[in-house]
């Protein structure tokens, strides 16, 4: 009876440490997650720092599997320090490298301590959990549920991670959470061993409990403050979206739009923007009864459009539903789009652009691409030729196509990248330009199935910006601005994430 009893607490403390195991696994990968994420909102380049993030965690957890093997005594208390460390570092990971950022401008050094630190003490975990259990277990047996229960405990952080934790938590507060569910484990851990560990572990366990319950109520306060220094005025709204992560900021009367850091409208000059985007199109196409916006959530592509009478439907196509929200319903964002979504010409559709043309059988007359510059596959695949050629088929014979097609002078061979991926793409294309103070020189490229005379286009009376002349000036490239012998954005190769990235970095780095 005896004996028995002992086997039920022996298989009840492999059970535990097999749960166990599948709560560290996913805390793994979700700080792996993370710190990718936050390095791509902060510095860009998301392909760039996914792959330097993981390659430098996973190697990592090869120095740390590689350490365990100097641990010969006393695992459980191992086992149990590893995890408090874990539960410190790992919860104040996305505080720490936030801080870093906005106040000591050395995040790099940041970064690369914090996956270096945490990816060896995730590698020395599976070694010492597999030893700790090998009273029980054969060792095939012994590796088999170890590593089970570490894989599927990844695959659901990879799952949990865009679903729900960064839309409903948020980076900084899903940092916190993992940091004590990995204290959670050592606690648990100390509990099963607590006849050989002793209460000494109860005081610095419950310490950092506080320190981390203190730290995920707060987090909300604490990312406001540390994004306050990261942006010149003041936020008045902040949310991580499943997408993206979206600042508002305002003062005395001016609002600027932010995607991932990145400044998408200030409403100072973004009439420069904008109608330079519509206008030349709208005046290009024959027929305005058909009209599809591609991005532009934000509602002043939109605003522009409809000042035409004679718009028929336009359907506007942005991924994000947090951003048609906010412009839909914010009192100040309304403004500046003059209520726009309230007109009954308007369909809004949150969707991927890519599917939406795919499933659509209706000729427009005039298509617009206001996306995001292309800093990531996501975005560049809708730069592509055969994205092009996809609209191109929902384009009417006497239609005509425009997009945003980031700087000719910050990032000259990405510009004349897209210019050249429309172009093989059996379209005519007009490229111009024209300068935007809160960008710097900015271009756009108009394309249709017939020839762009620029000359004769006579845009509406009223306007801020254009003109006639205006826009005859547009499409003159100075030389260090002009075409160079370049290549055109294929899916196969993404030739223009290169192209962004290289001449940004000139300008920046």
């Amino acid at each position: 009876m005896q004996k028995e009893t002992e086997q039920e607490n022996i298989k009840g403390k492999e059970l535990a440490l097999l749960f166990g195991t599948f709560i560290i696994a996913i805390c793994g990968l979700v700080y792996e997650l993370l710190e990718s994420t936050l390095s791509s909102y902060l510095l860009g380049d998301s392909i760039y720092h996914f792959s330097l993030i993981i390659g430098l965690f996973m190697s990592s957890m090869g120095v740390g599997a590689w350490i365990s093997r100097f641990i010969e005594v006393k695992l459980e208390r191992a086992f149990v320090v590893l995890q408090m460390c874990i539960a410190i570092i790992g919860g104040f990971s996305a505080f720490m490298l936030f801080y870093a950022f906005a106040y000591i401008g050395n995040y790099e050094a940041f970064l690369y301590l914090i996956t270096i630190l945490l990816g060896s003490m995730l590698g020395i975990e599976i070694p010492l959990i597999i030893r700790i259990m090998q009273k029980s277990f054969s060792l095939k047996t012994n590796i088999s549920n170890v590593f089970t229960v570490d894989y599927i405990g990844a695959l659901f952080a990879a799952l949990l991670f865009p679903l729900v934790l960064v839309p409903q938590l948020g980076l900084m507060q899903t940092s916190f959470l993992f940091g004590g569910l990995n204290l959670m484990v050592g606690s648990m851990a100390w509990y099963i061993f607590r006849e050989e560990l002793g209460k000494k572990y109860l005081l610095p366990l419950a310490l950092i409990a506080i320190v981390l319950i203190v730290g995920f109520i707060k987090s909300m306060s604490l990312t406001t403050l540390i994004e306050n220094k990261l942006y010149q005025n003041n936020i008045i709204y902040s949310k991580q979206t499943p997408y993206q992560k979206l600042v508002v900021t305002a003062h005395n009367g001016r609002v600027q739009f932010y995607i991932n850091g990145a400044i998408q409208f200030d409403s100072i000059d973004e009439h420069r923007y904008h109608e330079s985007l519509i206008h030349p199109v709208m005046n290009m196409a024959k027929a305005h009864e058909k009209i599809l916006i591609i991005g532009g959530g934000d509602g002043l592509a939109l605003r522009e459009v409809l000042k035409y009478e004679d718009v028929g439907d336009v359907t506007l196509v942005d991924l994000d539903p947090a951003i048609t929200t906010l412009f839909k319903t914010h009192p100040k964002l309304r403004i500046l789009n003059k209520h726009a979504y309230d007109n009954d010409k308007v369909t809004v559709i949150n969707m991927d652009a890519w599917k939406f043309i795919e499933k659509s059988n209706i000729l427009y007359d005039v298509i617009i691409i206001d996306l995001p510059d292309p800093n990531n596959i996501s975005l560049s695949r809708l730069y592509s030729q055969t994205f092009y050629r996809l609209l191109s088929t929902h384009l009417s014979r006497a239609g005509a196509m425009v997009t945003q097609a980031t700087s000719p002078m910050f990032s000259r061979e990405a510009f004349w990248c897209i210019e050249e991926t429309m172009a093989e793409s059996d379209l005519y294309t007009l490229p111009y330009h024209t300068y935007i103070p809160s960008f710097g020189e900015w271009g756009f490229v108009l394309s249709s199935k017939l020839k762009l005379p620029l000359e004769s286009i006579k845009p509406l009376k009223g306007l801020k910006f254009i003109d006639t002349k205006t826009m005859q000036r547009m499409k003159i490239f100075d030389k260090d601005i002009s075409k160079p012998d370049i290549e055109s954005n294929k899916l196969s190769s993404h030739k223009l994430i290169y192209y962004y990235d290289e001449g940004w970095k000139k300008w920046y780095e």
